[in-house]
């Protein structure tokens, strides 16, 4: 067994997409341990392959592919890649590794590895997406049965899931503040260069999004502000996925810039006046958690957005939320108007959840969780004291969540969900 321990991903979102929860914790866990990223095939001709990279230090992603035309970890792609997956594993003397699912498809992938520990990050309802496989409800149950550590993406998911494992902890999404803060920018980077080609010309104000653009989307919500206040510049920055591109709403002041890379994306906020979260509240947005919510933050932008419950209960105090389309309208021009005073203290408020929320401390404390399901139970002090701060942790948690304590939830990556390490 290496000296080193490995964590085998097994992912259905691509290393090299939006970058997100899955890139922030690898590549952070990448620091103390080898991973290797499995993601989900992709068609090819010929004979079953693998197509191997490393793109970042201590990160390998594997990306294989196949000649069947069948999507995701289905059981006729695993009979094709299972082979090649734990074939190139062996090669690599990888043996009882630690292993992390984010899709439950994945599932059957598991047992051949033979995994010291199974992890299960729950970052969505996957169920409740658009095109989510007829078996997944049924695979998560398996999986949330045999998984020894279960993360959710924020406090809607964690109370879905804490009844069904005995070893569930809330930990949603976080923020690389010095990423976004504009005093890190370099105005005379070649990032800063490629945006203002992007967005220089948009007059302004500017309301701006960036992230995926799916079923998730309040089209109409982005149409109906475009159409009450055409002064206003709409800027949609995201790849289009599972959705008609026809379908977008198409204005003059809307501006589709499309996918844009994450070293973008503190230049394209340092450009906008109000960021927006014009999510959709339906099935799929029902346990979301948007990791953006704290990057418009750190890039000290104020934030309005749609009552997702997550938002609401993390950043409620400091993020305008607004129910129909008058209403966002409204607190759109109520932002615009704010005066500099109240903004000011509204941005220290910010800037304070988002100094709690680090994706350094959430990765420590990942990694502190699932050492403890590696250690020997007689490791005890350190580790029992460990297990009894988890446990006063989640009652104060489920209590907050219930509205049985008055104290908002702060710091969903530090005390009360997860102590820090």
């Amino acid at each position: 067994m290496p000296s080193t321990p490995v964590l085998v991903c097994f992912s259905h979102l691509r290393w090299n997409f939006v970058f997100q929860r899955p890139q922030h914790l690898l590549s952070r866990l990448a620091r103390r341990w080898r991973v290797v990223v499995i993601e989900e095939p992709v068609h090819a001709d010929g004979e079953p392959r693998l197509d191997v990279s490393e793109p970042m230090p201590g990160v390998v992603v594997l990306v294989p592919r196949t000649p069947l035309h069948v999507h995701g970890f289905d059981d006729a792609q695993i009979a094709h890649i299972q082979p090649l997956v734990t074939g190139w594993l062996r090669a690599q003397g990888v043996a009882d590794p630690i292993v992390w699912l984010y899709t439950p498809m994945a599932l059957p992938m598991v047992a051949p590895l033979e995994p010291r520990c199974l992890v299960y990050d729950c970052m969505d309802e996957l169920s409740a997406f658009k095109g989510a496989p007829r078996q997944l409800q049924q695979r998560e149950r398996e999986l949330l049965r045999r998984a020894d550590v279960v993360f959710t993406g924020g406090p809607s998911l964690y109370e879905a899931k804490r009844r069904l494992h005995p070893n569930v902890h809330c930990l949603p999404s976080a923020v690389d503040a010095e990423h976004f803060t504009p005093r890190n920018l370099d105005a005379g980077s070649e990032q800063a260069a490629a945006v203002a080609a992007l967005q220089d010309a948009i007059a302004r104000p500017r309301l701006g999004f960036y992230g995926v653009i799916d079923e998730r989307m309040d089209l109409a919500l982005i149409d109906a502000v475009a159409a009450a206040r055409p002064d206003w510049q709409v800027i949609m920055v995201g790849p289009v996925v599972k959705i008609d591109p026809a379908t977008l709403p198409r204005r003059p002041n809307i501006h589709w810039l499309g996918m844009q890379g994450y070293e973008r994306l503190p230049h394209l906020l340092a450009g906008w006046d109000v960021c927006l979260m014009p999510f959709a509240l339906n099935e799929s947005t029902r346990f979301i958690s948007p990791t953006k919510t704290l990057e418009y933050l750190a890039g000290e932008k104020p934030v309005v957005s749609t009552p997702i419950h997550d938002v609401k209960l993390l950043y409620g105090s400091v993020v305008r939320i607004a129910d129909t389309p008058d209403a966002f309208v409204a607190a759109c021009e109520a932002t615009l108007a704010e005066p500099a005073e109240l903004r000011a203290q509204r941005q220290i408020e910010a800037l304070a959840l988002v100094a709690s929320h680090s994706w350094d401390q959430g990765a420590a404390s990942v990694r502190r969780l699932v050492e403890a399901v590696l250690a020997p139970p007689i490791a005890a002090p350190a580790v029992a004291a460990a297990d009894a701060g988890e446990q006063a942790s989640a009652s104060r948690t489920a209590a907050v969540l219930h509205g049985t304590v008055a104290t908002p939830l702060v710091s969903p990556l530090g005390a009360p969900l997860i102590p820090a390490a």
